[in-house]
């Protein structure tokens, strides 16, 4: 019986080749694409999952409350380690402190060398860290154990730091390395190299004792006032302890130890490991945070594709009931029943389904690179592996049952009698709503991704083109851990490097007037008790104004100093202060914590301090000489890449011993957007494919309406109807049916962008241009590929056609 099956499904398929081929490529397409899509967010949501005790590791975080708003961090003050572990002694803690930029120099066997010409900067992977933190982590060793960094001026390397250090990790053992070009390190251990799906991508791991011996280099401070997000806890809790029951006693650990009189209300709590890698309020060690709604999104466009894919073979399948009719007809009467011919057509079904599923795997294997690329996926993937295999099997068996399942209870329903005396139309079984209701799901969907795509890319145009308040191009930017021996070369370097053709200026600064950076503290206005809300700081010399073109709106800048005399505030400050306009400002003093007063000398227009996620902060700008640690070079663009050799070369002479970490600001602040451009581009290629699978749809629905109505287009041309008229009765329909789409999707589409939208401070707003697009694009895509098998319907010869029917 099933060999009876398969030959008869195999003959139908070509018999009627065009339909087979436009459903197999819809549901391959389909298929394909939610494959891939399984394997972003499968890789996305395995971050973490290799540690054995996933589920029992939690972060303690930071919450500040202020009258304004909320502050998260993910870091907790230095003293917090040694409170914790004695308010928890039954819970396993560690820390880490991490350093971003960090150089390390290979001395090789030799701790008193002072040269080597392998310097390395660490972007990224560079920490310090307690044995605890082995404890509450897995990670295995190939040399040495956590012990080792029970002592100071020892480190750890993973094997491929050790590879890239030393050439063979074998040998890195008992060598020696300098830090920052202060701390001499030996190397007591080597790790496996970690996986890629980690928020935590060690590199390099030296005890916290190192960083406490060089306190000023690496920002530690014992003090309850000081709160970095470099220095994160992590805890183990034992498998009888509750998160609940350690945040109860956490809201109290503040009071407790932490009463330091600052103007927000400060709470701890835990953050579960599972959730470091999709919280944006905290952010990771890692390269990215993706948020759960990111992959929501990703997976409904999976879902959403594969529907379409299968509205196209419902269409198509009870569209070409008709044709069918006196097929089963006769079955029916030679003896065949409705149970028979139901499995007979899920059996035709399954294998065009089949068919789909080896050309969607082939498909996938070959697009797999680059989905990897645009997702910034540096570990390998794959497409045979047992999860992915079983994503496209469990796949194919829902296609087939929601595919084939209505038109096979349509087609095994026939009256053997209407059947065979050719009484079975599109309207007697009930098909043309249904098509009519599919092909509207179909456009509905469509035009939900043209919509979010056409939002996606105009805020990211808008992104590009903002004014940040300063002049970000052309601006070279070189960082490193200055020390005072490098702060003293600043004067020197400035000189030197002014001297280069092609330099408009040069600054030094603690920062860049656009990063991720949150530095803010405490702060007292005119002689008053502190205000309610922190003061974000930026400390800079006096040509920092003229590199990145800040402009004034009241005051002037403030003169070259090596300490904090006068100083400069932006106009969001002024307004949070309650003054009317800038000029009030001027004369007036600001305290930093216990400090002294300092005079405000001039008020800047607001300038972009972070991304356009967030709101401009309220900032003042200080000339700082200890806190300098970027060096910003204003270029002329005509010749970007030979100045910039030069100021690197002017930069090894005057520090050999330091290699630095260096970068156009405008490419810098483009990367803040990198998940946001990614998602966008993801938008353009599957509503891309949405489009083609509709496209496939309708093509086959003219076509089998172009064969159904062959006599009536005869008909309309030999009574005066023009090719005109003729492609407009094809056309009328779905233009119509794109409209009731439109109507569906229109407030679906605001809704869900609307939403993603609120993740910036600074957006676009939702126009009706932005709808109006979408139809006409639905419109024109529709006619476009209606217009084809109608113009070649309406070029027929009518007497041809009317002696053939």
């Amino acid at each position: 019986m099933f060999k009876n099956y398969f030959t008869i499904a195999w003959r139908n398929i070509k018999r009627h080749k065009g339909y087979a081929a436009i459903n197999i490529t819809g549901l391959a397409v389909g298929m394909a694409a939610c494959v891939l899509l399984f394997i972003v967010v499968q890789y996305e949501m395995s971050y973490e999952k290799f540690q054995p005790n996933y589920s029992r590791i939690y972060q303690i975080v930071t919450q500040d409350k202020y009258p304004d708003g909320m502050q998260y961090t993910p870091g907790v003050p230095f003293p917090a380690v040694d409170a914790v572990r004695a308010d928890f002694p039954q819970v396993t803690t560690g820390a880490l402190l991490a350093s971003y930029g960090s150089q390390v120099t290979v001395l090789g066997n030799d701790a008193a060398s002072n040269s080597s010409e392998k310097k390395f900067i660490e972007e990224s992977g560079f920490v310090f860290a307690d044995p605890q933190f082995f404890q509450v982590f897995h990670y295995n060793f190939l040399v040495g154990s956590a012990a080792v960094l029970k002592e100071p001026n020892q480190t750890i390397l993973t094997q491929a730091t050790a590879t890239k250090y030393f050439g063979d990790w074998k040998n890195a053992v008992g060598k020696f390395l300098k830090l920052d070009n202060k701390a001499v390190v030996k190397v007591a251990g080597i790790l496996q190299d970690v996986p890629a799906n980690t928020d935590f991508p060690l590199r390099i791991v030296t005890s916290f004792e190192t960083a406490k011996a060089n306190a000023e280099t690496y920002s530690y401070n014992n003090e309850w006032g000081s709160t970095t997000s470099n220095f994160q806890l992590f805890m183990l809790l034992p498998q009888n302890v509750s998160a609940s029951a350690i945040n109860s006693k956490l809201e109290h650990f503040v009071s407790r130890h932490n009463n330091v009189d600052r103007t927000a209300r400060r709470t701890n709590f835990l953050q579960p490991l599972s959730n470091i890698h999709f919280d944006n309020r905290f952010g990771n060690l890692g390269d990215h945070v993706t948020t759960k709604s990111t992959l929501l999104t990703l997976s409904l466009i999976g879902v959403f594709i594969i529907v379409m894919a299968c509205i196209n073979f419902i269409n198509l399948a009870t569209a070409q009931a008709v044709n069918r009719s006196k097929e089963i007809g006769i079955r029916k009467v030679l003896g065949s029943n409705r149970r028979k011919l139901f499995w007979q057509m899920m059996g035709e079904t399954a294998m065009i389904v089949c068919f789909s599923m080896i050309i969607a795997g082939i498909l996938a294997y070959a697009c797999l690179p680059s989905i990897k690329h645009i997702d910034s996926i540096n570990e390998p993937l794959s497409i045979f592996t047992a999860k992915t295999i079983l994503f496209l099997v469990t796949a194919g068996l829902v296609v087939t049952i929601f595919s084939g399942f209505y038109p096979s209870l349509v087609v095994s329903g026939f009256s053997p009698m209407s059947a065979l005396k050719n009484k079975i139309t599109s309207a007697t079984i009930g098909g043309i709503s249904l098509r009519r209701g599919l092909v509207v799901t179909q456009f509905a969907i469509s035009q939900i991704l043209i919509i979010g795509t056409i939002v996606a890319i105009s805020q990211m145009n808008f992104i590009r083109n903002a004014d940040l308040g300063f002049n970000k191009n052309a601006v070279f930017v070189l960082t490193s851990n200055w020390d005072s021996i490098q702060i003293s070369r600043q004067p020197a370097l400035k000189q030197q490097l002014l001297r280069l053709p092609g330099i408009e200026s040069v600054s030094f600064s603690s920062d860049v007037p656009s990063s991720e950076n949150n530095w803010s503290t405490n702060f007292a206005f005119d002689h008053r008790p502190d205000e309610k809300f922190n003061l974000f700081l930026k400390f800079a010399d006096a040509d920092y104004f003229k590199t990145f073109a800040l402009q004034f709106a009241a005051g002037h800048a403030y003169a070259a100093s090596d300490t904090v005399t006068d100083i400069v505030v932006n106009e969001t400050l002024v307004k949070k202060l309650g003054l009317k306009n800038p000029n009030e400002a001027i004369g007036k003093q600001i305290k930093l914590g216990g400090n002294r007063w300092n005079n405000i000398v001039g008020v800047v227009k607001d300038f972009k301090t972070n991304s356009l996620r967030e709101e401009t902060k309220p900032t003042m700008l200080a000339s700082s000489k200890r806190f300098y640690g970027n060096a910003s070079v204003k270029i002329h663009s005509s010749n970007l890449t030979q100045t910039k050799d030069a100021i690197l070369k002017t930069w090894d002479k005057f520090n050999p011993e330091f290699a630095p970490t260096s970068f156009f600001l405008d490419e810098n602040i483009n990367d803040f957007y990198k998940q946001e451009n990614q998602l966008s581009l993801l938008y353009k290629i599957f509503a891309g494919i949405a489009i083609f699978i509709s496209c496939l749809g309708l093509y086959g629905l003219v076509s089998f309406m172009a064969v159904q109505r062959t006599k009536e287009v005869g008909i309309r041309k030999v009574l005066g109807a023009s090719v005109k008229n003729i492609v407009f009765l094809f056309s009328k329909e779905f233009t119509i049916l794109i409209g009731v789409a439109f109507l569906v999707a229109a407030p679906l589409a605001w809704y869900m962008m609307n939403n993603w939208l609120s993740n910036f401070a600074y957006r676009i707003h939702i126009s009706a241009t932005t709808f109006i697009m979408a139809v006409i694009i639905s419109i024109i895509i529709a006619w476009i590929t209606v217009g084809y098998k109608s113009i070649v319907a309406a070029l027929a010869n009518p007497v041809k056609s009317l002696r053939t029917e």
